[in-house]
């Protein structure tokens, strides 16, 4: 099936969002947050941290973290060289240290300690901006909300479902096609399917769930056999 989003029907690009949404979560029905986290407050500074670096490494630094800083208040008041030392491995360590002794500081003053439910008051927090704010409503809260990263502006792009490349445009175009209720999830299996299989530089379209409904079908290796070579994480082949 060859898709030309430039002359699909608002309707046929609705149907088609939905159809991959669809297949993308059967390929994934486990995907999640990949940050551990047990509190919102965990989360927000998980994410903070996670910025120019991958989840795995943050996860590597979290649980020291998190049992020396248990509140926001705790981070307002935090040795910055101790808590520059202790996330140095995550990258541009100073700048985050710093987002993260502000951060505890406007809690503390703006929200008694803890952290706001609300996408309007997240993103009035240092350093926090929408894509942090909805991984933290969507994660921490329940609260529906489409994380806009790397890995989702460049497969939405793929898709055909927006040209955007502005976050706040790619997160209201997608979320015209896909119901709200849906829209956290829609994150989590999309930005699963950008890191194990729809890779940025060498995209494994032979081995994709999605591939009759994408229009940048071709784009990388579609031999079925060397696409499977290509795959992450566990849907890598046994090498066994």
């Amino acid at each position: 099936m060859s898709v030309n989003p430039r002359v699909e029907t608002p309707v046929a690009l609705t149907r088609r969002a939905r159809k991959i949404y669809r297949a993308l979560l059967e390929r994934y029905p486990y995907a999640h947050c990949e940050l551990d986290f047990t509190t919102p407050l965990e989360l927000l500074v998980a994410t903070v941290l996670s910025a120019q670096t991958t989840d795995v490494r943050v996860n590597l630094v979290t649980p020291t973290l998190f049992a020396k800083y248990r509140s926001a208040a705790d981070y307002a008041g935090a040795d910055r060289a101790e808590l520059e030392t202790m996330i140095q491995s995550t990258g541009f360590y100073r700048a985050k240290t710093d987002a993260l002794i502000k951060l505890g500081q406007a809690l503390v003053e703006r929200f008694d300690g803890e952290v706001p439910g609300r996408l309007e008051s997240l993103v009035t927090l240092p350093g926090v901006g929408r894509k942090t704010a909805n991984v933290v409503l969507g994660n921490a809260f329940g609260v529906p909300g489409i994380t806009v990263d790397t890995h989702f502006a460049r497969l939405s792009r793929r898709f055909g479902w927006t040209a955007e490349e502005d976050t706040v445009k790619i997160e209201h175009a997608v979320g015209a096609l896909i119901p709200r209720k849906d829209w956290t999830m829609l994150s989590h299996v999309v930005i699963f399917h950008g890191r194990r299989t729809c890779h940025a530089r060498k995209p494994a379209c032979g081995a994709c769930p999605i591939a009759r409904w994408c229009p940048s079908y071709g784009e990388g290796e579609t031999d079925p056999v060397k696409a499977a070579k290509l795959l992450k994480y566990e849907l890598a082949p046994d090498a066994s």
